[in-house]
């Protein structure tokens, strides 16, 4: 089981806090970890539905899963909740993890103070699989401008850059040079 997680990173403007839905669709391509040619391009699935599993299935509940060639077993994904990250970062922490110069901490949503630096959003569990790239489908994000203001519809950083017009507080909003990046925990 190794862990990754999706960081963000983006220059916000009048922008208290930018946070990744929990009940939306994501999407990421996918690679098999012993394999350089098999991978699977722009998956999409809800992290909250899990796959139906048949009876006596041994696996956990999982949000994607692929046999990869060759392979007995389902290579599987499954997005940590809230919960089920913080464990497994406490675990991580305890047996020294972190292989890589990255230093990642649980994820959380990103706020002003972290404009322009990339911050941990989400975990994710992989058996046999490795997500490497995260696209940006719209409507994964809810934005709150610095005056309070909810924006949950239309905040698509497919392109990088997304701004809208808080009218209660008469300023503009605006989520810029949009990045994301995977990094194995």
């Amino acid at each position: 089981m190794v862990l990754f997680v999706l960081c963000i990173k983006a220059e916000l403007d009048g922008v208290e806090s930018l946070s990744l839905l929990k009940n939306t669709n994501l999407c990421f391509s996918v690679r098999n970890p012993l394999s350089d040619y098999e991978t699977r391009e722009k998956i999409v699935f809800n992290p909250s539905e899990t796959l139906e599993q048949e009876e006596g299935d041994r696996e956990p509940p999982h949000h994607f899963a692929v046999r990869w060639e060759g392979q007995k077993k389902f290579s599987t994904l499954i997005v940590l909740d809230e919960e089920g990250a913080k464990s497994a970062f406490k675990k991580m922490k305890k047996k020294g993890g972190k292989k890589k110069g990255d230093v990642v901490d649980a994820p959380r949503d990103m706020t002003a103070d972290d404009s322009g630096e990339y911050v941990p959003v989400l975990a994710m569990e992989c058996r046999g699989i490795e997500p490497y790239e995260f696209y940006p489908l719209g409507n994964e994000f809810k934005v709150t401008s610095s005056g309070g203001a909810v924006f949950e519809e239309d905040v698509d950083l497919s392109e990088g850059d997304w701004g809208d017009y808080d009218e209660e507080n008469d300023e503009a909003v605006g989520v810029n040079e949009f990045e994301s990046k995977i990094i194995a925990v």
